[in-house]
């Protein structure tokens, strides 16, 4: 089987998770768009959508689904994201395709977060797929020398934008035993906008597509 097949098993899987009249969050990323793409057979169930990055967005709108504020929406019932790795205790790292901040901020406002992985994102401990921060671009070389400190490797992701207009560092050579302290330390260095550690909000349930079938966690 492969990856993609496992991203589209696991995406229909986390359809039978919507229920009737839900506002609806939705992160972004490759398992994401399999999710939206089966999204016509849920249509009916879902009132509006939260989006958490401005192609999410074009996206569900193609589908006829109605995508509104978060401060309309209040509280989010359910948000479904993907995550580049996850460990055992659902603490993930995210932000490979670069909407770190909003999935953040949208997963925050969600009662129930569900994510959705294929097996080579599930690991005993994080740190294997590069860290992404959102960095204000004055602070840049300041955080990387951060990073340094604690042993990583920061690179700048070339010929990209955050849809807040910022940058982003990913970085490289970070084990990480501690996500729920790293990310705390990392969120109060001066200039990061967030962090891809998914720890102090992590999932609530994790879906992971193997060869057999759905194992959820």
């Amino acid at each position: 089987m492969t990856q993609l097949e496992k991203k589209n098993k696991v995406a229909k899987a986390a359809l039978e998770y919507i229920e009737n009249n839900q506002v609806v969050g939705i992160g972004s990323g490759s398992t994401v768009n399999c999710f939206i793409n089966m999204l016509d057979k849920v249509k009916s169930k879902i009132d509006a959508v939260v989006s958490s990055s401005e192609l999410t967005t074009k996206l569900v709108e193609s589908k006829n689904i109605r995508v509104i504020e978060l401060k309309e929406a209040g509280k989010i019932p359910i948000y479904i994201d993907g995550a580049d790795e996850s460990n055992k205790f659902k603490q993930l790292i995210k932000g490979g395709g670069g909407a770190l901040t909003r999935e953040k901020i949208v997963a925050h406002s969600s009662s129930n977060f569900i994510c959705m992985i294929d097996d080579s994102k599930y690991v005993r401990v994080l740190g294997k797929f590069p860290l992404p921060i959102e960095v204000i671009r004055m602070a840049q070389s300041s955080i990387a020398m951060e990073m340094i400190k604690l042993g990583g490797r920061p690179v700048l992701r070339e010929n990209f934008i955050t849809d807040n207009g910022n940058i982003i560092l990913d970085v490289h050579d970070l084990e990480i035993d501690e996500p729920i302290g790293l990310e705390s330390f990392l969120n109060n260095i001066p200039g990061v906008v967030t962090n891809g550690i998914f720890a102090i909000r992590g999932a609530d349930k994790l879906l992971i597509a193997n060869e057999k079938n759905i194992e959820v966690i």
